[in-house]
């Protein structure tokens, strides 16, 4: 089990610690901003700022194992935003043209499972005894950032 949850740890870790890297290196954060202002996110230099460093620094924190529960916490709200501003309105499934939800679904329930189980013994959460005690609240917590955060920056163009 512990070595199973490293590997979960490690590929979705550094996948989305990458993931924000690419952000800022792909067509450079004023790609990315100019991206999220064009899907209807307010102050999208910082959005593209936020997103980024959100990305690489759960990510991270994720693959070493330590504050797992605010890592999946970051997973959980970065992928609600994506599917909500961009995937949903593609459809399920990934291959569709402009990837439809399924994908950040996954990451999403990957996440929400990470932060219920723990990060395993092999984590620095588990060297320093840090207590797991609030990873059944890592899915309602994420959602209710996910909310407050799309409420106060998020306007689509309408339709």
């Amino acid at each position: 089990m512990d070595i199973a949850l490293l590997l979960l740890r490690l590929t979705f870790g550094f996948s989305m610690a990458y993931h924000g890297l690419n952000k800022i290196r792909g067509n450079g954060l004023s790609g990315t901003a100019s991206w999220f202002g064009s899907i209807g996110m307010k102050w999208p230099r910082m959005q593209a700022l936020v997103a980024a460093s959100a990305e690489i620094v759960s990510g991270l924190l994720l693959a070493i194992g330590l504050l797992t529960p605010l890592a999946c916490i970051a997973f959980v709200s970065l992928m609600l935003v994506a599917i909500i501003t961009v995937h949903w309105k593609v459809g399920y499934f990934i291959f569709l043209p402009n990837g439809g939800w399924e994908y950040c679904a996954s990451i999403a329930v990957v996440a929400v499972a990470l932060g219920l189980i723990g990060p395993g013994k092999y984590s620095v959460d588990h060297v320093v005894s840090m207590s797991q005690s609030w990873g059944p609240w890592v899915a309602p917590i994420a959602l209710s950032l996910t909310m407050c955060h799309l409420f106060l920056s998020y306007r689509p163009a309408r339709q």
